[in-house]
């Protein structure tokens, strides 16, 4: 009963995120017909359909779910708005040194942290979170297809990127229990492996 009374008020701010994101949805969708559609499309699909951009958002979740309040709300907000401007960055065609790299880098850190749930203090956590963020929403602000809108496209990532926080808060409330706190872990190793295998890739090291 006392973990059923914890999970309430997550849940709670959960569907408040997600109410918040489709209201953008709706708002870019209404922004400019054919093109907002093409991008906000291209944005929802962007997060889902790269790996390497899953299994980073997905830890953000876990981690959060395993430092507790506030980290398990902070730092799924904390990504995606300052995921926005490093695609702001992107769109504008900014140079940005390494950003394949430091994806891939995102997902064996985080993977790592939540296998070994490492506590962290709040501002430290939010600040890490933040700097990967920025490579991630560069990655995405250069990849913008032609022809889409580019404000439809970020809120389309933004809205991808929080749902993907949002399955892993949801996973990694099982930490509760022995056993889904095993589960959780090894679902960090898990990415840091994914995360390991995209540096060598982006470092030419495997084809």
């Amino acid at each position: 009963m006392i973990g059923t009374e914890k999970a309430k008020p997550l849940f709670s701010r959960a569907g408040l995120v997600v109410v918040v994101m489709l209201a953008f949805t709706q708002t870019a969708l209404a922004h400019s017909g054919a093109d907002a559609a093409l991008g906000l499309k291209s944005g929802l699909l962007h997060p889902i359909t790269g790996l390497d951009h899953l299994v980073a958002m997905v830890a953000v979740g876990l981690w959060g779910a395993q430092l507790g309040n506030p980290a398990i709300w902070m730092l799924p907000i904390t990504f995606p708005l300052v995921m926005a401007m490093g695609g702001l960055v992107g769109i504008a065609g900014l140079p940005l040194p390494l950003p394949e790299q430091a994806i891939a880098l995102s997902g064996i850190a985080l993977g790592a942290l939540v296998a070994f749930r490492t506590r962290a203090p709040l501002a430290i956590a939010m600040l890490l979170v933040g700097v990967f963020a920025i490579f991630h929403g560069y990655a995405h602000g250069r990849e913008l297809p032609q022809a889409a809108d580019p404000l439809a496209y970020a809120v389309g990532f933004v809205v991808a990127t929080g749902m993907l926080h949002l399955c892993g808060i949801v996973i990694g409330l099982i930490v509760r229990w022995p056993l889904g706190e095993h589960a959780v872990r090894a679902c960090g190793v898990a990415i840091s492996a994914v995360g390991v295998y995209f540096l060598l890739a982006a470092s030419g090291a495997i084809g």
